[in-house]
């Protein structure tokens, strides 16, 4: 069936723009395409916030006086749907856990993604995932977090394509057929936006997290219960 767009939130939303952040695309010697971004300091942002926030992409909040969907408010025009399809026991979220993620870069359907990612790491120093595209792991991504003065210092890239040498014919189709350079700029500039949009509504969401941690007894990154 074809995804159409999805309807974007009406919420006062100002994307960072791409110059805000160092990036690029590079080609390694396997032939696997590398997309890394350095994004200036989120400010106000720490990386207790965003391993919080990853471990919680599921649900809702208040923001702008509406009650919306909290992976819809990160990035209002591109992303579609998320759901934790597998947690641990305990229903709570962190490494050996599936995120599957739905979203639509620049809201151009040509670039629906639509995957199952493996969470590999989830800390205050950063968060690796690896997509499944396909059912083959053929992606990689890794984000880096570094607690400044002012918030935090956010890295990350995203690698398509097959490790080893004799990978390089397998990584030419993908680039050719996949994963273009359009693609990977689309997925730039997208990141750019979401990762700057933190500013606008992860403190005060964690702030109320936290709130509910002195008034019930529960910490802001404690467990939820699973919709299993």
């Amino acid at each position: 069936m074809k995804r159409h767009p999805p309807e974007s939130l009406d919420i006062p939303w100002t994307c960072k723009s791409l110059d805000s952040a160092r990036s690029g695309i590079e080609i390694t010697a396997a032939g696997r395409t590398r997309c890394w971004i350095e994004h200036e300091v989120i400010r106000g942002v720490t990386p207790q916030m965003l391993v919080w926030w990853f471990k919680h992409l599921e649900g809702d909040m208040v923001y702008a006086g509406q009650r919306l969907t909290r992976y819809r408010v990160w990035h209002p025009r591109d992303h579609i749907a998320i759901e934790y399809s597998r947690r641990h026991a305990d229903g709570s979220i962190g490494v050996g856990c599936v995120i599957h993620l739905t979203e639509m870069l620049g809201a151009n359907p040509a670039y629906l993604v639509d995957v199952h990612s493996e969470i590999l790491k989830l800390d205050e120093q950063g968060f690796i995932h690896r997509p499944r595209f396909h059912g083959l792991r053929l992606a990689r991504m890794d984000y880096e977090f570094e607690a400044t003065d002012t918030g935090t210092r956010y890295r990350n890239s995203l690698t398509v394509g097959a490790a080893g040498a004799l990978a390089a014919p397998l990584n030419w189709l993908i680039r050719r057929t996949v994963f273009d350079e359009a693609r990977g700029r689309a997925w730039i500039k997208h990141n750019i936006e979401e990762v700057g949009n933190f500013e606008s509504f992860l403190p005060e969401l964690y702030a109320t997290a936290s709130r509910l941690e002195t008034t019930h007894g529960s910490r802001p990154d404690s467990p939820q219960p699973s919709k299993r």
